[in-house]
Formats: structure tokens, C-alpha cells, sequence
């Protein structure tokens, strides 16, 4: 595949993406470190190579203003609550569920949005609603037999708490954003933001462990530059060029392939009523981006997952 063919087509980018950040779950599990550790290293690890990017692309666009590259490093530290609870709900109800978990910030952003921006959600949103409550309780193990995890009440916490500190991301990423989309800069600075949030937020609360052993540096630095650089740049750079309704599909790619790789790689085997749950979970949430499209077709928010990210 050349890179050009890839250039041309931003579903295939926003495809290969998803697939990129749908091992997030599975890479944090391997590398077994605590979730600030986790959080500040996959940031950490990510700067030396997308500064350079960044730097790249303001020869070519110019630079960006002060306000707007503060704002992206404020919406970091929302970023880096983001990924240390999406971490803890990764050992609570296991990678594919907490994946799954950490999809709902769509929901948020239309509460907060509403709350704040007097943008009120439509009514496919608000009959969506029940149904991706119901699917957060059966894929979460309370319902039937629990599949993996330790805690799947407090993983249901953790889940909620990310898909909220997410969705303040977002709203806060974009109304930073600016009409010049530096794309790798506000990835940068963003990034840049969340590192010092998770570094902080270690200190502050413990956990933080600075010398990890060989092994799981190396599953991080894979975290780095598969999800936080290579998923999170294909995706951001192929969503507005579009339609609402093909870019929700294709990031539905990421929690479904995260629960078929937790079950190849670390044996986590969701059972039939949690499949229902997350078929109902990405199902309403699909139902709710596609109510919440502008008249030309385009996302209002666009989701880089851990965000992704985990968010995540």
C-alpha cells in the first residue's frame, strides 16, 4: 500500500486508525504497570515524534496562536483523567469491555454541549439513551456470568468517568481548535498536556512509577506510536473529509476488533450477554452521532479513540 493510495482515501485512513488504536486495551494490559504510569508513558514516549511533526507542519501552515496552543494543553489534562480511569477500568472489567466502556462520550458531549452551548440533543438521543445504559449493564458482567475483570461495578465507574473526562476533551479541543487544521501540533500540545496531567495526578495520588522494568517499556512504547501517534493522527486527519454516517462505522471498528483481540491474545471470552450489551452500546451510540450530524453531512465532534484514547 503506497502511501498516496492511503492519502486519497480517508476511509481506508480512518480504518486503518481504528485498527491501530483498537489494540490500546489489549498493550496497556500487557505492559502491567499502574494506570498513571501507563498514561504518562504512552503520552511521554509519543512526543518524539509527533514535536518534530508538528514542527513540520507550522512551516507549512504557520504558526498557531498562543491562546489556541494553551487551550489544546488544557484539554490535555482532561486527557490525562481520560486515560487513568480508562486504565483502571481496564483491570476492573477487562480490555474488550472497558473499550467498549469508553465509547460513550458522544452521550456527554451532547449533555455538556447543551449545559453549555445551549445545543440540545435531538430526539433520537434521547430515546438512544436508555438503550446504551441498558447495554453499559450487561456488558459490564453485572448481569450473568462475569467474563473478566475484578470489579465490574467500579469498572462501570471508571468506564462513565472516562467517556465524561473525554467529552471535556473534546468540547474544549474544539473550541481551540482555530480555522488552520494543524492537525499533528494539536495532537502535540494536547499530548504535551496530558503527560504533565498524568505525571501530576501520580504524584499527587501515587502510583507513579518511573522505572518500570524492559519489558513493559516496550509494550508502552508500542502504545505510543501505535495509538497515540499513528491511530490518533490517521484518524483526526481523515474524519472531516467524511460523512457522519461512514466515520461513526468505521470508529465502531475499534471496540468490536478490541473485544475479539482481548479474547485472542489474553483469553478474556465475553459471554453472550455481554456481546448483546456491546452490540447495544456501539449501536446506540452510532444512533445518536447520526442524530447529532450537521446539515453537510460532517461530525460536529470528531472522536480520536483511547482516546481514545481512550479515549482512548
Amino acid at each position: 500500500m503506497s502511501p498516496s493510495w492511503l492519502t486519497r482515501r480517508p476511509a481506508a485512513r480512518a480504518a486503518l486508525g481504528a485498527a491501530c488504536i483498537s489494540s490500546s486495551a489489549i498493550l496497556v494490559t500487557l505492559a502491567g504497570v499502574g494506570p498513571a504510569t501507563t498514561a504518562f508513558y504512552r503520552c511521554a514516549l509519543a512526543l518524539p515524534v509527533l514535536v518534530p511533526l508538528a514542527v513540520l507542519e507550522q512551516r507549512n501552515k504557520g504558526p498557531r496562536p498562543v491562546r489556541r496552543r494553551l487551550g489544546a494543553w488544557v484539554a490535555g489534562l482532561f486527557l490525562a483523567i481520560d486515560l487513568i480511569l480508562w486504565n483502571h477500568s481496564i483491570a476492573d472489567v477487562g480490555a474488550g469491555v472497558a473499550t467498549v466502556l469508553g465509547n460513550l462520550q458522544v452521550l456527554f458531549v451532547a449533555v455538556l454541549a447543551w449545559l453549555l452551548f445551549r445545543e440540545r440533543p435531538g430526539r433520537r438521543y434521547l430515546i438512544m439513551l436508555p438503550v446504551v445504559l441498558l447495554g453499559v449493564v450487561l456488558v459490564s458482567g453485572l448481569a450473568g456470568r462475569r467474563a473478566a475483570g475484578l470489579d465490574p461495578l467500579a469498572g462501570i465507574g471508571y468506564g462513565v468517568g472516562t467517556s465524561a473526562a473525554y467529552a471535556g476533551f473534546l468540547l474544549i479541543l474544539r473550541q481551540t481548535a482555530g480555522p488552520a487544521r494543524h492537525i499533528a501540533g494539536q495532537l502535540a500540545d494536547a499530548t504535551g498536556g496530558a503527560a504533565v496531567g498524568s505525571l501530576l495526578l501520580g504524584l499527587a495520588f501515587g502510583g507513579l512509577q518511573l522505572h518500570i522494568p524492559w519489558q513493559s517499556f516496550g509494550w508502552l512504547l508500542m502504545l505510543a506510536l501505535m495509538s497515540q501517534t499513528a491511530g490518533w493522527l490517521l484518524i483526526t486527519s481523515s474524519l472531516p473529509r467524511l460523512p457522519a454516517a461512514m466515520s461513526s462505522l468505521l470508529l465502531l471498528l475499534q471496540p468490536a476488533a478490541a473485544l475479539v483481540l482481548a479474547d485472542i491474545v489474553l483469553g478474556e471470552q465475553p459471554t453472550l450477554i455481554q456481546v448483546l450489551g456491546a452490540a447495544l452500546v456501539c449501536s446506540g451510540v452510532l444512533a445518536a452521532t447520526w442524530a447529532r450530524s450537521r446539515p453537510d453531512g460532517h461530525r460536529p465532534l470528531d472522536r480520536p479513540q483511547a482516546v481514545t484514547a481512550n479515549s482512548t
